[in-house]
């Protein structure tokens, strides 16, 4: 396992961190850990259960039974729960809020900080969260924050639900980035900010393409591996 290499993508929703790790693992044959859907998975499987979300002992031991897994298909990474493909129901602006409340909780990140570690594997692993280069790899050999302006994700989620054929109000989405920002940075245990040692990237006025290649770019100063870019 020393030589697997870890490449932690951090920074709050919205920011383009799902499309980033996807083509940085797809470049390198990397695993990829998408620990943002662990924690809505979590939040999906607890409502499904019928459980409260403030009931931190029952989420605590829902995160001990998740039986969670990972499976790249042609249109992209699935997330499945005990064999049920639920991509699309943890993708919801609820299930984010979900997400976000039970990760608040110190017990269920520790009930789960083992289980995302499971996930590195040779010959390495792109990891997607927001305390990736913090707590769950803190020796990561590559660390970056991916950021941008809380209008700027709020448009863009705004567009994303609009081209599937859902209606949008922006100040609403607006409101709710923002709230859930507010929580994630200043929860007590592992809040979102950058590791010491990482590289920052606004991604606010830039497109993917600008950002694969700074990252790529940056990875490669880092370490032995290469793109072709």
């Amino acid at each position: 396992m020393s030589d697997a290499i870890v490449i932690t993508v951090d920074g709050p929703g919205g920011a383009g961190k799902g499309e980033l790790t996807r083509r940085l693992a797809e470049a390198l044959d990397f695993d990829l850990l998408d620990s943002g859907a662990i924690y809505r998975v979590l939040g999906y499987a607890v409502r499904k259960a019928g459980l409260a979300l403030f009931d931190e002992e029952s989420v605590v031991q829902e995160a001990k039974l998740l039986n969670l897994s990972f499976e790249c298909m042609d249109d992209g990474v699935h997330v499945l729960l005990g064999g049920e493909d639920v991509s699309l129901a943890i993708r919801t602006e609820e299930a984010g809020n979900n997400a976000s409340k039970v990760a608040a909780y110190p017990s269920v990140r520790q009930a789960l900080l083992d289980r995302q570690r499971q996930f590195l594997k040779e010959p390495g692993l792109v990891a997607d969260g927001r305390d990736m280069g913090t707590v769950v790899f803190p020796k990561a050999q590559v660390k970056i924050f991916l950021d941008a302006s809380a209008e700027v994700r709020a448009k863009r989620r705004c567009l994303q639900l609009e081209s599937k054929g859902k209606t949008a109000d922006f100040d609403t989405v607006l409101a709710e980035i923002k709230e859930r920002d507010d929580r994630d940075r200043n929860r007590p245990v592992a809040p979102l900010k950058p590791a010491d040692d990482a590289l920052i990237i606004d991604s606010s006025d830039m497109n993917i393409e600008e950002v694969f290649r700074t990252a790529a770019e940056y990875i490669m100063s880092k370490t032995a591996l290469k793109f072709d870019i």
